[in-house]
């Protein structure tokens, strides 16, 4: 009874173990060999700092950052191939068309080959970095940016943000038709502007028109999110864990800049309302979180 006794343990024990073993194995953080990063300037973490700029994968008019999320993913992965077609001010339609002249179509840079893209894309075509450029007064009272986009109850902004969404999946299906066998991964836009106000006269936007542009960055990322479901891909959401990081946070504390073309992470000038390097960072953490690295 007593060999009898040890030959069931032995064999619980082994049969404890197992799980833990295949658990292990399926736990390996996955291999990527040839990586394509596809974008606006909020995914080339737009830079007007010369000494950060580059023009390896794109032309010099795309403020493409040495320091950006695509790049640190990329060197963090140690991929073999890795492309990064990002651009200030793209669109969807820069997918497939010429940006300017200059930037060849973002979509030439995947291959039948690429087993991960990164996507950030939708804020141009619903117009609302350029929305946020018409926000800046002196007096803490008015709201262009409201009085501008919401007449008679409508919301011109929601409505463009609604508009965009079939081209955002477009993009996806586009990504999948040129890139079949790629990990597509979509990232949102992290806080830039509070949805709680402005921190006036600091940043020259009102309270009133800093929350009607914080609500309409949580419309965006929610349009960006339905077009993920849609076609099956995976959300990176960088805007979750970017509370109390925007525009109107100090120095060393902020990811994005505000109306002021300076920053100080690194020192040096800035693209306003876009991330800066330490926002850049927090987009490279949340993609290398989302591939298990």
């Amino acid at each position: 009874m007593k060999k009898v006794s040890r030959v069931l343990i032995a064999c619980a024990a082994v049969c404890v173990t197992l799980p833990v073993v295949s658990e292990s194995v399926s736990a390996t953080p996955p291999r990527f060999d040839e990586y394509v990063a596809l974008g606006d300037s909020w995914a080339a973490d737009a830079t007007l700092n010369p000494g950060l700029v580059t023009e390896e994968f794109v032309p010099l008019t795309c403020a493409q950052s040495r320091g950006s999320y695509a790049k640190q993913v990329a060197a963090a992965l140690a991929v073999a191939a890795f492309r990064d077609a990002s651009c200030g001010g793209a669109q969807t339609v820069d997918m497939t068309g010429s940006q300017k002249g200059l930037n060849p179509p973002q979509f030439d840079r995947l291959t039948v080959s690429t087993d991960l893209v990164t996507l950030l894309i939708g804020g141009n075509d619903a117009g609302l970095a350029a929305a946020v450029q018409g926000c800046p007064t002196l007096d803490s009272g008015a709201t262009p940016c409201l009085d501008s986009f919401v007449v008679d109850g409508v919301d011109r902004m929601s409505a463009n943000i609604a508009a965009a969404e079939p081209k955002v999946v477009a993009t996806i299906e586009g990504v999948r038709a040129r890139a079949p066998h790629a990990r597509v991964l979509v990232l949102n836009y992290f806080k830039g502007v509070g949805t709680e106000g402005s921190c006036f006269p600091a940043i020259p936007i009102s309270d009133g028109d800093a929350r009607w542009v914080g609500r309409k960055l949580v419309e965006l990322n929610a349009m960006v999110a339905r077009a993920v479901e849609a076609t099956g891909v995976e959300l990176v959401d960088t805007y979750a864990a970017s509370d109390g990081h925007d525009a109107c946070q100090p120095a060393g504390v902020r990811w994005a800049e505000g109306l002021v073309p300076f920053s100080s992470d690194p020192v040096g000038p800035a693209v306003p309302f876009h991330p800066n390097q330490l926002g850049a960072d927090h987009q490279a953490r949340s993609v290398l979180a989302a591939v298990g690295r």
